[in-house]
This record gives structure tokens, C-alpha cells and sequence, in this order.
């Protein structure tokens, strides 16, 4: 989870704590009156607190709203106050007895308006519109995107061209990091294809872990809970700290009977928009951690599934994970604001809404990049040669990649299609001369020509 290890408990490692303000000694009338004889307000202050970022003590110490009247800790404790007021309690329970909550920060609902508008099978209408080849060979690349950064998030050891590579060869893998990515990769698709049409069950928990954690695990630690006994701890081995202690194992087995009716819109709840419901899954799987390892991989696995199952599509296309990598530290301190500042949740879900903000934000602007460069020699080929748009993403390739190659196995693994038509795609721009081909063992291996590069002039 989050870029860590999870390691057997020592006695050397010492946990992680907030650093956190002394309010004892606040008289909050008093505070009350100071504010509004300033002309100061609550709306300015909630904003102020939670925008564009969810802020925590360590950075609203550091801001100079109604500082001439309010010290920093007493600005904090009206910020508590206020979020306190506003907070909607979750299902999610904490070991110690409390229940996790959150509050809509300012631009909540433009935010979950915008993914609405964009995942749920509205994406790119209009002049950037993506048709049927293209939906699939976009789900593939988004899928691949998603498997790799997931797992490098988990400790995964390898770069995305390498990974990209490995997974469109279709070999076996050489080593733990492979297996972890070529794991997830095919969950993400089996997700995609059947899972989403299931309820979550236990059975499918388990099932779900067995594939992420396939030959990465001891075959005992596969599809079952941890046991208190594993003393599994989430660490950082570059410092020693312990972030978080994971609940005893039969408050877990209790809440997951819950996070099971949760998910699958059971469990006697006020209504949570699906969008923000997925992340909470997502969190609550993660802080339960009922597994050895695996349990970050698979809850952004879960997150997936659910956005699916409610028919979220266009969820496939966008690499969440990718965002995630990027801002590793933030999506830490999400995990820990929300456990240690007295179980607020916001933390989480503003960070992972922003998170899908810019990864659909990503996507269209690559989409409208490539519709920009490809319009004009996409037409001609389709036109000269009657050339698909498999068939000419593979020439653009190789016209920038002149010394790689490929197989009917990669472009098949590609674009997900079947071998019939892989092999149908290679040998007709082999007949037109624009590739070269070769046996090698058991193998056809396909190669570019010079012809490729008149194509693009």
C-alpha cells in the first residue's frame, strides 16, 4: 500500500504520529466573538481549509487567514468545529469503536458532476468521439497503464516501457516484479469482462486476491486472512516507521461481512453517489488489510469493480494507479490524515477525486493530440491502402521505433484481438511491403521496411 512494505512487526519500529495541535486550553465562545467582531465567517474559513487541497494542521498553521485576531491553533480549532458540524458518518468502523466520516468540501459536486458527465458513457462525444475499435484498444492500453503503476506502487521493480514490453510479448515472467504486473493486468481484465457482472461475495474476495497474488505469494497466504500471529505491520524500511497497524483479525472478519453488503448497495445506509462510494471501498479494504499482501492492489481492484458494475466504462480508460504514482507521498498522507485526525475520511476521497480529475484529463488530451496529428494520414492510408486502425498505429510505430519488432502474439495481446486477426493485420501490410517477415523457431517475427518511412513525408 502506497508505496511501502508490509513487513512482520519488530520491536525496534515505532509508529508514525501526526503531529497535532494542544486545544485544551481554548475558550470557544471567546473564539466565537473574535471572529465575528473581526466581520470574519464560517464559509471563508471552510473554504480557505479546504481548497483547492483538504488541509491538515501542518499546512493550516502556515496560512494567515484572520491572523491578526486568531493564533494558529485557535484558527485550527474552528476549522474542527466546522467540519465536525458538517460531517456525514460513514459505515466504516475503527478498531477502537468510532465510525470513519466525511464532509462535501467546497467543490465537491462540481468535481463528482464532471467524472459523472465523462465515465459513466459520455466520454469524449462529439468531434474527439472514440468508436467501437478504438473503445477496446483504448481499454486495453488503459488496463495495461493501470496494472503496471498498481503494482509499482506495491514495490513493483521495473519501468512502464519495460513492463509495457513484457505484457505485449505474452511470455512468462522472469521475476516477483513481473508476476506482480502480469497478476494484475489479468485482473484487471477479468474485472473488466466477467467480474463486473458479479456481486461481490467472499468467494469473489478471495478469488479476486488468489489471482493478484499468483505465485508472488506462498500458495498457503493465497485467497485467506491473515492471522494475528503474522504480526503484518505497513512500514517504511528507509526509515523504520510503522504507518499502520492493521485491525485484529476477527474485527476484520466481522467488518468484511459488512464491506461485502456495502458493496453490493445492501447494507442499510444513507445513499452514497457511486463515485465517492468506489473510494471508500477502496479505503476501507485498505485499512482492514485482511490479507499478507496484496491488499493496496487489490483494493484499487475493487474500486474498479464497483465503478464497472455501475456502469462507469469509461473508468477502464483512465490509469488511476499512473495519477496515484505520481504524488505517492500524498496518497500516504491520505491513508494517514484520515486514520489519525479523529477518523476523517475527506482526506481520502478529496485526494482520490482529484486524482481521477486528472487522469480523465490525461486521457482527453491525448485523445485529442492523436485525433490532431493522425486525422490526415489516417485518411489516406484507410483510403490508399484500406488499412484498419491497428494496421496504422503499427506503421506510426515503427516509423518512430524503426529497429523494433513485433509478433502476432504482441499486437494480438495490443489490441485484444484474436490471433486470426492479428495474423490477417500483419500479413496484409507484409503484402503491401511495409513489413518484413521471418521464422524464428516456432515464431513469425514481423519487422519494418523503408517503405514505412514514405508514408510520412
Amino acid at each position: 500500500m502506497f508505496n511501502l512494505y508490509i513487513i512482520k512487526h519488530t520491536l525496534n519500529m515505532k509508529q508514525y504520529r501526526l503531529e497535532k495541535p494542544g486545544l485544551q486550553n481554548i475558550d470557544f465562545q471567546s473564539l466565537l466573538n473574535k471572529l465575528l467582531q473581526s466581520g470574519g465567517t464560517f464559509a471563508e474559513i471552510l473554504h480557505a481549509s479546504s481548497y483547492p487541497k483538504y488541509y491538515y494542521w501542518d499546512k493550516i498553521k502556515h496560512k494567515s487567514i484572520y491572523s491578526s485576531v486568531l493564533s494558529r491553533e485557535e484558527l485550527w480549532s474552528l476549522v474542527k468545529f466546522l467540519r465536525a458540524s458538517q460531517s456525514i458518518k460513514t459505515v466504516i468502523k475503527s478498531e477502537n469503536g468510532g465510525h470513519f466520516s466525511w464532509i462535501k468540501f467546497p467543490d465537491y459536486e462540481k468535481q463528482v458532476h464532471d467524472l459523472d458527465q465523462n465515465t459513466g458513457g459520455r466520454l469524449l462525444t462529439g468531434k474527439s468521439s472514440i468508436d467501437r475499435q478504438d473503445r477496446y484498444k483504448y481499454i486495453s492500453k488503459g488496463i495495461m497503464e493501470e496494472a503496471i503503476a498498481s503494482s509499482q506502487l506495491e514495490g513493483a521493480n521495473t519501468t512502464r516501457n519495460l513492463a509495457k514490453k513484457f505484457l505485449k510479448e505474452g511470455r512468462k515472467p522472469k521475476n516477483k516484479s513481473e508476476q506482480m504486473i502480469l497478476n494484475t493486468y489479468r485482473t484487471m481484465v477479468n474485472i473488466e469482462e466477467e467480474f463486473s457482472q458479479r456481486e461481490m461475495s467472499l468467494d469473489l474476495l478471495l478469488e479476486l486476491h488468489t489471482g493478484i497474488t499468483l505465485n508472488t505469494l506462498p500458495q498457503r497466504e493465497q485467497g485467506r486472512f491473515r492471522k494475528d500471529s503474522d504480526k503484518i505491520v505497513v512500514s517504511d524500511q528507509s526509515n523504520g516507521l510503522v504507518y499502520h497497524i492493521p485491525p485484529r483479525i476477527d474485527f476484520v472478519k466481522t467488518e468484511i461481512e459488512n464491506l461485502i453488503l456495502f458493496a453490493n448497495d445492501q447494507l442499510h445506509a444513507e445513499f452514497i453517489h457511486p463515485i465517492p462510494k468506489a473510494i471508500i471501498l477502496h479505503f476501507w479494504l485498505g485499512y482492514l488489510h485482511p490479507f499478507t499482501d496484496g491488499n493496496g492492489r487489490l483494493a484499487r481492484a475493487i474500486f474498479y469493480w464497483y465503478l464497472l458494475k455501475h456502469g462507469y466504462w469509461a473508468i477502464s480508460y483512465l490509469p488511476i494507479s499512473k495519477r496515484i504514482r505520481m504524488s505517492s507521498a500524498q496518497y500516504k498522507k491520505a491513508y494517514i490524515y484520515s486514520e489519525q485526525d479523529d477518523l476523517d475520511l475527506t482526506y481520502f476521497i478529496h485526494y482520490n477525486l482529484n486524482r481521477m480529475i486528472l487522469a480523465k484529463n490525461d486521457f482527453i488530451e491525448y485523445i485529442e493530440t492523436k485525433s490532431r496529428e493522425n486525422y490526415k494520414i489516417n485518411t489516406n492510408l484507410a483510403l490508399n491502402y484500406g488499412f484498419n486502425d491497428r494496421q496504422i498505429e503499427l506503421l506510426k510505430y515503427f516509423y518512430v521505433n524503426p529497429g523494433q519488432k513485433t509478433t502476432s502474439t504482441i499486437h494480438c495481446n495490443t489490441h485484444r484481438i484474436s490471433r486470426a486477426t492479428s495474423i490477417t493485420d500483419l500479413n496484409s501490410l507484409s503484402k503491401f511491403g511495409f513489413l518484413n517477415q521471418h521464422a524464428q523457431g516456432k515464431r513469425m517475427i514481423y519487422t519494418p521496411t523503408d517503405k514505412i518511412k514514405e508514408l510520412f513525408k
